[in-house]
């Protein structure tokens, strides 16, 4: 065991207790992912990958997540902080895995609220166009000085919602969560409707085959999918970054985890099964491998699927992807929160109002830092979305990986002679861990090839493996001058490396 330096700082910073149940934290959780934001953007790149595997696809990718959320849950229990993969990496592996870890996550929110900006514009015009009868209106998303305008006015007031702290978020949440997954539900139910009266375009009957994910054609098409898959389930961690604030903080957060992933992971097969029964596979008209309607699939789908209120689809993800774009707000937060806190970036990131007790400096710089990536992204990428979602399965895959590991490595040993503590923080976690970081290698090497993804390139190397990578190698470029600007962070005088007492086992036990 470890001695605790002299310089070891309070893990407490400010945030408001138990300002969220169960219930609330579930309902945020399912409000980051984002179910209708994300299947309308992931849908069309997972099936051009994968063909009519989307539902094995999905499938296997929920199985990683679960191992993953195992061992957040064990880690949270133990040592719940509001930092999340940066403190939990730093108590496992030492201060340089646990930075790269939190500039992990810190690079996919990034990535995922300019995502989220980004189809919120297009559906808020597409909304205006179907509610006047005027077409020439959703052109206007088309326009980068209109588009990139309306992204920052999204921003704004999702950063000024999420700056007010966790009440404010949760109020609006229930509201939006809600009407998307009613409207979700009605979409699969009327595409089957379609299908079954013999109106559908494709009008295909449910194939086993669909779920066998052995079928997909190559591993790099599986890796693709997988990765792709990972980007749909992203989010549900949003549920740890809270804990500080939610009561019953060794154990609430780990328990909303593992049900968020189950409700996303039912609704996310009914809607790819209506889908695929609906539209099929084809590359012309509606089918999902038509390149023309790939990037936004409910746009597409939408008015031939719910008829006159296909209005009510382009209020769902609008809906959807404003409300993500406020919730995921939290983790870049309160994960510069706890890294201002613990010395590994500048003392003003660990700022916390007083009026709302949120990390309100961190929120207005993830704010700002999400804006500029989405406005130079939209300069250089006409696909600016199917790219910035390619690259997040890339990160998501990391961070994640990252986590689940240090899950392991934290409690190794402890799990001796005791089943339970042996599945759930040392074989959930490596083999959902070790699985993420291969699809990770994978997909990074894949995407060097300037075709992969939209087939946007920057001198000849694939914009999503720049996005990706690139933003990790920078992380470590940013680390280093972390490391000479404040070094007690990096020399562990502010945060102890494994376990600093049995409180630590005797948490995770009692959860």
């Amino acid at each position: 065991m470890t001695a605790a330096p002299e310089r070891q700082v309070s893990e407490s910073k400010g945030l408001g207790d138990g300002r969220v149940g169960l219930l609330g934290a579930v309902v945020i959780g399912i409000s980051t992912i984002a179910p209708a934001y994300t299947l309308t953007g992931a849908l069309g790149p997972t099936a051009s990958a994968v063909g009519e595997h989307l539902p094995a696809i999905f499938l296997v990718g929920f199985v990683p997540m679960l191992l993953v959320a195992l061992g957040y849950r064990a880690l949270n229990s133990a040592m719940p902080d509001a930092g999340t993969t940066f403190t939990w990496s730093s108590r496992a592996f030492g201060p340089w895995i646990g930075w790269m870890g939190g500039w992990g996550l810190l690079a996919a929110t990034v990535l995922v609220l300019s995502n989220l900006a980004g189809i919120a514009v297009d559906f808020f015009y597409l909304m205006l166009s179907q509610v006047t009868g005027r077409d020439s209106i959703a052109d206007l998303s088309t326009n980068v000085v209109v588009n990139v305008a309306t992204c920052l006015v999204f921003m704004a007031l999702a950063c000024w919602i999420s700056y007010r702290g966790l009440e404010a978020t949760k109020v609006v949440q229930y509201v939006l969560v809600a009407f998307q997954v009613v409207v979700l539900l009605w979409f699969a139910i009327a595409a089957f409707v379609h299908v079954v009266d013999g109106s559908a375009p494709a009008g295909l009957a449910i194939d086993p085959e669909w779920f066998n994910p052995l079928g997909v054609g190559s591993f790099s098409a599986f890796a693709t999918g997988i990765s792709l898959s990972v980007f749909i389930y992203w989010g549900w961690d949003v549920v740890l970054t809270m804990n500080e604030e939610t009561s019953g903080a060794r154990s609430t957060p780990g328990r909303a985890a593992l049900a968020t992933i189950a409700a996303i992971v039912v609704l996310y097969l009914t809607i790819a099964l209506a889908v695929l029964s609906f539209s099929g596979t084809g590359s012309d008209g509606l089918g999902l491998g038509n390149a023309d309607i790939q990037e936004n699939i409910f746009a597409a789908l939408a008015g031939p699927v719910m008829g006159p209120v296909a209005v009510l689809m382009s209020l769902s993800v609008l809906a959807s992807s404003a409300a993500s774009l406020q919730s995921t707000f939290i983790s870049p937060a309160r994960t510069m929160l706890a890294m201002g806190h613990y010395g590994a970036l500048p003392p003003a990131y660990a700022r916390v109002s007083r009026t709302f007790q949120s990390p309100g400096y961190a929120t207005i710089v993830s704010a700002v830092v999400a804006s500029a990536f989405y406005a130079a992204m939209r300069v250089v990428s006409e696909d600016v979305l199917w790219d910035t979602i390619s690259a997040l399965g890339m990160m998501v895959c990391f961070y994640y990986g990252v986590t689940a590991l240090a899950c392991v490595w934290y409690f190794r040993g402890s799990w001796a002679g005791d089943v339970k503590a042996f599945l759930s923080r040392c074989l959930a976690p490596l083999v959902g861990g070790v699985l993420l970081l291969v699809f990770f290698v994978q997909t990074a090497v894949d995407s060097m090839d300037p075709d992969y993804g939209s087939g946007s390139q920057v001198f000849g190397i694939g914009l999503v493996f720049l996005l990706g990578v690139g933003v990790l190698a920078l992380g470590v470029v940013v680390m280093f001058f972390q490391y000479r600007a404040r070094p007690g962070f990096f020399r562990g005088e502010t945060i102890v490396r494994g376990r600093s007492s049995s409180a630590d086992l005797e948490g995770e036990v009692q959860s």
